[in-house]
């Protein structure tokens, strides 16, 4: 018996090299059960992990030189449950721990930052992994004319998709993560970096919970996707961030305001042409964001949040700080009756052309927006 770093007696570690157990399906790592060598679910394992499993917990632990308490906070972190001292564990995991805990040890990460790095990693991907057997794999392997059933399709079909979607998730990470580190590197200061002016904006839809009454589950479905599709595709098309889709609602973000704005009444101009859609709100909100992990905090996502709460249908309602940055860079006008007076002289012949605005900007009435104290929304339209 040894005892490992955080204190805890583990179970004598010859005994659990033959030890094996049962652990519960669709909780990685030691998702299956061992019992049968030759079930297609270990098989499936065996070829998308690329290694058999050899470690315990604790033995992975050891031979990657962290303590077993460091490394349960990074797997916890990564989205995998407790397994006790199963041997379930693969030379990858080993792996994986040394990086971390070296990356900890030179200096270039603190332990709660690697943890954060384990976090978000694992829920970014946990995601992208479940919608991809959900929606991917499951269309794919449909019964078909040959009599071969789905888990008969399954393994041949991962061993030819793995490389390829492997590869193609690599791509688009090294692509967010240039975009990522070019809007770092163009932040004018430290602070900036974390704590940023950024517009925020929140599209709604209006009346989803009837429709959870009304709609069968294939067709909500249906209509959840085809709004998240469409909301990410103008997002990123008009120079946006999609932060997050919260299935009736999505919440996108922009570094400037005429960009927000832009997407803001593209949303609902192209909502409103789909007859298969409800009405869509949008509040929109400018100001200081905290940055954590790829989502959004602090005052502003709230405000915006409240604006969507209160704006009428198929309208963008934003705030006064997001109205003067709109003004400030020349995309709606400081005062309408300024610009109708320079419009005016501009066709007598008296003054110069008037500016060229793209948006125009309704102060509305104010009112009080619980947890924010009283709010003057403005109605965001097109101009001309």
């Amino acid at each position: 018996m040894t005892a490992d770093d955080s204190g805890a007696a583990p179970r004598d570690t010859d005994t659990e090299d033959e030890a094996v157990r049962d652990v519960p399906a669709g909780d990685p790592p030691g998702a299956v059960d061992e019992g049968d060598e030759n079930s297609i679910a270990l098989r499936l394992e065996q070829l998308i992990l690329g290694a058999d499993r050899r470690y315990t917990p604790f033995q992975a632990a050891r031979s990657a030189g962290v303590s077993m308490d460091l490394a349960a906070r990074f797997w916890r972190a990564m989205g995998f449950a407790d397994i006790g001292q199963v041997k379930a564990l693969t030379e990858a995991d080993v792996l994986a721990l040394r990086r971390l805990a070296g990356l900890v040890e030179a200096g270039l990460l603190s332990e709660a930052m690697a943890v954060q790095v384990a976090r978000s990693t694992g829920q970014t991907t946990a995601r992208l992994a479940d919608w991809q057997i959900d929606s991917f794999l499951e269309g794919l392997t449909e019964p078909q004319d040959s009599g071969l059933t789905r888990t008969e399709i399954t393994y041949p079909l991962v061993e030819l998709l793995l490389p390829e979607l492997e590869e193609f998730l690599v791509y688009v990470w090294r692509r967010q993560l240039a975009a990522a580190t070019g809007r770092v590197v163009r932040a004018q200061d430290d602070v900036e970096m974390v704590d940023r002016r950024l517009a925020v904006g929140f599209a709604d839809l209006v009346g989803f919970t009837r429709l959870t009454r009304r709609l069968e589950e294939e067709e909500l479905g249906e209509l959840v996707e085809a709004f998240e599709t469409t909301c990410s595709d103008l997002v990123a098309a008009h120079g946006g961030r999609l932060i997050k889709t919260l299935g009736d609602e999505v919440l996108f973000s922009a570094d400037d305001a005429g960009i927000a704005a832009e997407i803001g009444l593209r949303l609902i101009e192209t909502m409103s042409h789909d007859e298969t859609m409800p009405e869509l709100r949008v509040g929109i909100a400018f100001g200081t964001v905290t940055t954590r992990m790829g989502d959004v905090f602090g005052t502003t996502v709230n405000l915006a949040s409240r604006l969507t709460s209160i704006a009428p249908k198929d309208t963008v309602l934003v705030d006064e700080a997001f109205a003067e940055e709109l003004g400030r860079i020349g995309d709606a006008p400081v005062s309408e009756a300024d610009a109708a007076a320079a419009e005016k002289a501009a066709e007598e012949g008296t003054g110069e052309a008037p500016p060229s605005y793209r948006f125009a900007l309704q102060p509305m009435w104010q009112r009080p927006v619980r947890g924010l104290g009283v709010v003057e929304p403005w109605l965001l339209t097109r101009r001309g």
